[in-house]
């Protein structure tokens, strides 16, 4: 694998990671919403991947890999989570409906913590290969002189 695929690899999940945890932010900052623009209950969302080939040749690579072989991330979509809304009685809320329930997003504060420290985790380890691949190059390079 060239130094080119290895950043395009690298800075494709790095994307799509600091997408997956700006969802996740959005998910905690909403867990107590009740009404959205559409007057409903905030919907959990979460996100889709999908692979893509990361090189647009496809010429035989040094390592006898085909350049269709490699592969990096991209963001699919950001869809809605289909779990059902949690129903809570409180006839004081003023979003509460004639038998005084509300209807709240159900997001768990614990899963979305532990979805966020996976993708923090998996965001510093492609920070990672991606200055693993810058110092191999500067190494290469040097040994060149």
């Amino acid at each position: 694998m060239d130094f080119n695929n290895a950043i395009k690899i690298s800075a494709s999940a790095l994307s799509a990671n600091r997408l997956y945890m700006n969802v996740l932010s959005a998910n905690l900052a909403n867990v107590n919403t009740t009404r959205t623009a559409d007057g409903k209950p905030y919907q959990r969302r979460t996100v889709l991947y999908e692979s893509v080939p990361a090189a647009e040749t496809f010429d035989a690579s040094l390592d006898g890999f085909m350049q269709e072989d490699i592969q990096k991330v991209r963001v699919a979509d950001v869809v809605s989570d289909g779990r059902d809304f949690k129903e809570i009685y409180d006839p004081s809320h003023p979003d509460a409906n004639e038998q005084g329930v509300v209807l709240m997003p159900n997001i768990s504060p614990i899963e979305e913590m532990a979805n966020l420290v996976d993708a923090t985790r998996s965001y510093e380890a492609n920070l990672t290969a991606l200055t693993t691949a810058k110092q191999l190059s500067l190494k290469a390079l040097e040994i060149g002189r």
